[in-house]
């Protein structure tokens, strides 16, 4: 049974990660009353960012490129985001189209630079991606470590940390509280002296720097290299697992660790009986078909922020 488990959990985790950073991106962004279709656009962006990042400086920076990395593509996925925020909040433009437009710009852009650069494609496989690793101390523990601290990526548990660190910022904090507030009664938040407009860029930024987070991630310890097939349907989940999650970041985290497990099953198929004979194609799709089942089963009852997609006017009723 130890045996079992210790083959399901650490891959399971390991497919999370990017999902988790990412949803907790779009609950930031749609707390604010921002929809943000544009998710998968900034996991691309990151992973377009923290492959070139790694691969032109992991001769300067040794083992330390694939942190930096990490940090120089939420950086730019941050910017990036700007694109959205001025969109919809200054321009009031459709946020639907606006997300939509971010997705084509990031990849095109991503494809576009890889083939001046590389002459190809896709880019060359990274040399310095992040590595598996048993976390001192809690790997010995009985039963315990084996399954969840002995050969796992230190990546996954950065994520769930993130989830509790975004549970405190927006349930605990004033920061919090005033973002929330945005998102459900924009007008009452102004009459109160709260600037709309620079809440829901702040909170669109963050949901870059997230999405830059997650697409970086999983450039760095899933496909270890860049093309335009590197993030396919990644940031589309984890947009689900926001709305599966009812826009809380447990909740998201729940759903991202949910939608891992799935995208795990087609690698961990071959260790688990029930599993063997499934046909792969079956194990491949499970993600997406599951996504599709959990939203059609629970997003009647989840309640959206209420000023979620609305522009907000200054001085309108």
């Amino acid at each position: 049974m130890v045996d079992l488990l210790q083959s399901i959990i650490p891959p399971a985790l390991f497919f999370s990660a990017p999902l988790i950073f990412t949803a907790l991106g779009g609950v930031f962004s749609e707390r604010s009353g921002v929809v943000n279709i544009g998710l998968e656009g900034l996991m691309v962006m990151g992973a377009f960012v923290g492959i070139v990042f790694n691969l032109t400086f992991a001769h300067v920076f040794g083992a330390w490129t694939p942190w930096i990395s990490i940090l120089v593509a939420m950086l730019v996925s941050g910017i990036f985001a700007i694109i959205h925020a001025v969109a919809t909040v200054s321009l009031r433009a459709d946020h639907v189209v606006s997300g939509i437009a971010i997705n084509f710009l990031a990849l095109g852009l991503g494809v576009f630079l890889t083939k001046q650069w590389y002459d190809k494609g896709q880019t060359d496989m990274v040399s310095k991606p992040f590595y598996t690793m048993n976390i001192p101390i809690l790997s010995d523990i009985p039963i315990i470590g084996p399954i969840f601290f002995k050969g796992v990526y230190i990546t996954s548990y950065i994520a769930i940390i993130v989830a509790f660190l975004a549970w405190f910022v927006l349930y605990k904090t004033p920061f919090g509280l005033r973002l929330r507030a945005v998102g459900e009664h924009p007008m009452a938040a102004d009459t109160n002296g709260i600037n709309v407009y620079r809440m829901r860029y702040i909170a669109v930024i963050i949901s870059g720097l997230l999405g830059g987070l997650g697409g970086s991630v999983f450039a760095l310890t899933i496909a270890l290299n860049f093309s335009q097939s590197t993030i396919v349907g990644q940031g589309f989940m984890s947009l689900a697992a926001v709305i599966f999650g009812k826009w809380h970041p447990l909740g998201a985290m729940g759903a991202a660790l949910f939608f891992g497990f799935a995208q795990s099953l087609s690698v961990i198929s071959a260790g688990i009986p029930l599993l063997q004979n499934v046909p792969q194609v079956f194990l491949l799709i499970a993600p997406y078909v599951l996504t599709i089942l959990a939203l059609a089963g629970f997003i009647g009852r989840a309640e959206a922020p209420s000023a979620l997609g609305n522009p907000y006017i200054k001085g309108s009723r």
